[in-house]
């Protein structure tokens, strides 16, 4: 019978490699002395194979991918360390792992071996140097709700031992991106925050407050290990658990902790997925109840469609804010990340209340850039709906400002619009240049310009 010898978080940063940051790496020695005591305790834990997750790897919003493969193959080229690097793969753990987390409800998929990403090449770094023959299985970071990516994190659990061998399960990633001025992200307040409630919550192994974390305070501290933290956890479930964090330093505005796990045995602990179940049921319910009539017109009417293939009419009696004509964007979310997006900058439609229905199904169906809305997936959608003024011609960027305005860029016959105030976009260069860029503007074409302003519900 196999036995999960541990789950750890790893950070990723390249520097901390010694043919990467060489001596500008210093001010992270808390994090390589951590590394290398990582790897020395899963030596000491007879560790067979490793079951990575990280977030640099292709992510889909719809799957969590296992690799399977002869050999994992990867470097640090793109960050000046050239030398190649493989693992033996461990398939017949890999295959159990989709097919237990599969069972358990998350979207588990098997695929062939890629270049591994920096994401796993860092960990592995320090890890190949105390195990240099232990086998590899990498793993997608999942971006589905907390209970999905838990439930993987079970599969691994139960999958090791069916296979009879001693496995960890490593959590790639870095905590916020954005600790002080001159950060890769930029700088938010938020950053401190939010890596200091993710470490409290792992030193008292809380499933629920690491899991209460994935909302607007992970987004506004740009992190890229929350997700693969929640599937790491998923394997302690229902073991009691020795939490250790080695170290937590952020030297160059990006958050770096250590820490490592050991698992009791099976049943030795608390089952929290089901209180995971709850959590997200209850936030939805909230979420609905705090719903404007014209948010709640775009959900009932997305559900309505991808259910029962349904084109819902507008309320009768039309509330008065929806008798209205105007061009109305509807955008879903799942998660943080976008699933659709669609609008009219001017109303083709009877109402605004038309409008919506109109766009919001739309957005779930036929933005091309997305697969179509599954109902499965209903219940982790997030709606917003841009109601737009009239567009006014203006002579220049400088009379623009992306959080208040919008912008339409035209130029013979190709026309594109960006919405105003969106997570990432600070500034009026940016705004032109993405909405040039969604016409098929070039940079150097002349462009007529147009603001607009929005009335956003949420």
């Amino acid at each position: 019978m196999g036995e999960l010898v541990m789950t750890a978080l790893a950070p990723h940063p390249p520097i901390i490699v010694p043919e990467v940051g060489g001596d500008d790496a210093a001010p992270a020695e808390a994090t390589i002395d951590s590394m290398g005591r990582l790897a020395r305790a899963l030596r000491d834990a007879g560790t067979d194979t490793i079951v990575i997750i990280s977030p640099h790897s292709t992510l889909y919003s719809d799957a969590i991918v296992v690799r399977t493969g002869g050999r994992h193959e990867g470097d640090l080229a793109e960050f000046g360390a050239g030398e190649r690097v493989s693992f033996a793969g461990d398939n017949e753990l890999a295959e159990a792992i989709v097919e237990e987390a599969v069972r358990l409800g998350a979207p588990a998929h098997l695929s062939g071996q890629r270049r591994l990403d920096h994401g796993i090449m860092v960990p592995m770094y320090f890890i190949r140097r105390e195990l240099p023959t232990v086998r590899l299985v990498p793993v997608s970071m999942g971006l589905g709700p907390a209970e999905q990516l838990y439930s993987f994190g079970m599969g691994v659990a139960t999958a090791v031992e069916r296979v009879g061998r001693r496995v960890a399960l490593v959590a790639s990633g870095d905590l916020s991106h954005r600790l002080k001025p001159g950060a890769p992200a930029g700088y938010s307040p938020r950053g401190r925050d939010f890596d200091e409630a993710l470490v409290d919550a792992l030193r008292r192994v809380d499933v629920e407050a690491v899991a209460a974390l994935d909302g607007s305070l992970a987004e506004e501290a740009g992190e890229c290990g929350l997700r693969s933290v929640l599937m790491m956890l998923g394997a302690l479930d229902g073991r009691t658990v020795g939490a250790q964090v080695l170290s937590y330093e952020g030297p160059f505005g990006v958050g770096y902790a250590v820490a490592m796990f050991k698992p009791g045995p099976a049943g030795s602990g608390e089952n929290r997925l089901a209180r995971l179940r709850a959590a997200r049921e209850a936030e939805v319910s909230a979420r609905r109840s705090g719903e404007s009539v014209f948010v709640r017109l775009a959900r009932e009417a997305v559900e309505a469609f991808v259910r029962r293939g349904q084109v819902i009419v507008p309320p009768s009696p039309l509330p008065d804010e929806m008798k209205g004509r105007a061009g109305v964007f509807c955008s879903i979310h799942r998660g943080r990340m976008l699933r659709g997006c669609i609008g009219t900058i001017e109303p083709v439609r009877a109402n605004i209340a038309g409008e919506i229905i109109a766009n919001a199904i739309s957005a779930a169906v036929h933005d091309t850039r997305f697969d179509p809305i599954e109902a499965d997936e209903l219940d982790d959608l997030t709606y917003s709906v841009d109601v737009l003024s009239p567009p006014e011609p203006i002579s220049g960027p400088e009379e623009l400002d992306p959080k208040r305005y919008g912008v339409i860029v035209s130029s013979r016959g190709r026309r594109g619009l960006l919405l105003p105030d969106l997570d990432g976009i600070d500034t009026v260069e940016e705004q032109v240049s993405i909405a040039r860029r969604k016409a098929g503007i070039g940079t150097g074409e002349r462009v007529n310009l147009e603001r607009f302003e929005v009335i956003r519900y949420e």
